[in-house]
């Protein structure tokens, strides 16, 4: 059930954060020249990291992710014992890579839930679909920097019953840039990491090949956020 639960949950936020399940998704943005010349006022925040598991798509039904559940039983254990290592503090990294490009980043210690923003009226495209308004009073910045890391730890396709390959680590969110005054999108990069074991995975109990492609993937997934902003 608890799976059951996280897929869920997973799907809600996907469909729910910026470009909502009605509308056209969001295609990716590059950062603009005129944001990194400015002199604006940026804040650097991250959402509560989720914790770190295994989801399995494709056992649709409750007795294929009931199935799929027990035979990876081994592997959810393991992987449920490993950590965010450095992840938390990307958010510093990256802020101290807009201020070396002469912006006034400022870190927000707080995670934000993005959840419990209000909606924003616009279904467009390059907008938020939901308020970051009220952000600009409170924080005291002109735009937003949100680094969205949504799924943490392993994933193993399914055909119902049968799984249809290895897992894999994986990142999965999004980071991206509002601007406080018009909730529009100045930066959008969708994250989907995933990293095969370089070696034999299936290694009960500690999965060593595995475990390592998870902390090569948490690598990957900081370099492609930091990368906009690298000197």
């Amino acid at each position: 059930m608890l799976n059951v639960r996280l897929a869920i949950a997973g799907l809600v936020s996907a469909c729910a954060l910026l470009a909502g399940c009605a509308g056209t998704p969001q295609l990716p943005m590059s950062v603009s020249k005129d944001l990194l010349a400015s002199k604006t006022r940026i804040g650097v925040v991250m959402t509560p990291l989720p914790k770190i598991d295994t989801e399995f798509p494709g056992a649709g039904c409750l007795l294929c992710l009931a199935a799929a559940s027990m035979t990876n039983r081994s592997l959810t254990v393991h992987i449920q014992t490993l950590t965010h290592e450095d992840l938390p503090n990307l958010k510093d990294e990256v802020a101290k890579l807009l201020q070396a490009k002469g912006l006034e980043a400022h870190v927000i210690a707080e995670p934000l839930d993005v959840k419990n923003l209000p909606s924003f009226g616009s279904k467009q495209t390059n907008f938020a679909a939901k308020d970051f308004s009220s952000l600009k009073a409170k924080y005291g910045v002109d735009k937003l920097l949100v680094i969205d890391i949504r799924m943490l730890g392993a994933e193993r396709n399914y055909s119902a019953y049968i799984p249809t390959g290895d897992p894999k680590a994986v990142l999965k969110g999004t980071g991206y840039i509002v601007n406080l005054s018009s909730n529009a999108l100045e930066w959008y990069l969708p994250l989907n990491v995933q990293k095969s074991a370089d070696q034999k995975w299936d290694e009960p109990p500690k999965f060593p090949g595995l475990t390592n492609a998870y902390y090569q993937a948490l690598e990957i997934g900081k370099d492609q956020i930091t990368k906009p902003f690298a000197p």
